[in-house]
Parts: C-alpha cells; structure tokens; sequence
C-alpha cells in the first residue's frame, strides 16, 4: 500500500491522482486518461483501488504523470469530495478559493 494511502478503509470509494511531469499540476485518473478536474475523475471501491493504482503505474508514460496514489473520497459529500483537507486543497484550489469559505449564517435583529 503506498504511504499516502493509509487512511484509506477498505468500505468507502477513492480516485487517484498524480502530478503532471511537464508543468507539475494535479491531475485525476479519469476513464479516457488524466483530467485536471476531479469531478471527471473515475470513482474505484477502496477494494480495487491499490490494484487500479498498480496498473496506472504501468500504463502511465514516464514522461507523463509522477507521484500516483490514490486518494479516499468523504462518503458523506455529494459530489466527488476528498476526505482530507490536504487532498480537498490539492482538488479544489488554494485554501482562498471559494469552497473553503465558512459557512455565513444569517444575522438575526
């Protein structure tokens, strides 16, 4: 298992990731290759995913992608959501982006 994997449990889902060796951005392995977007990337049972992440190691060029692991997803999210704040600012931007702003809650008078 790799090392970043280890908080992976082996009911929920994940998707795997990499870094693009040519300019260094975060990708996903989607179902037609790699994707800079993690809701086009392909969701794997964490039962499957360490065998899924051993052929994307083989398959990949190794002039393409570095750094492939896989990443478990929150269960309890909507979409395809990382369960780690690491990975959540890896998927969705810089921790200024809007999908890190709290929650406003409505002033009362």
């Amino acid at each position: 298992m790799d090392v970043r994997n280890n908080r992976r449990d082996m009911t929920g889902a994940s998707v795997i990731t990499a870094n693009r060796l040519l300019d260094g951005r975060i990708v996903w392995l989607a179902p037609q290759g790699w994707s800079e977007v993690i809701s086009q990337a392909r969701v794997f049972d964490n039962a499957a995913v360490e065998d899924a992440i051993k052929q994307a190691k083989v398959a990949a060029d190794a002039g393409t992608v570095v750094g492939i692991y896989g990443v478990q997803l929150d269960p309890e999210a909507t979409k395809i959501t990382p369960l780690t704040v690491r990975e959540r600012i890896r998927a969705f931007g810089p921790t200024v982006h809007p999908d890190f702003a709290p929650v406003e809650t409505p002033h009362v008078h």
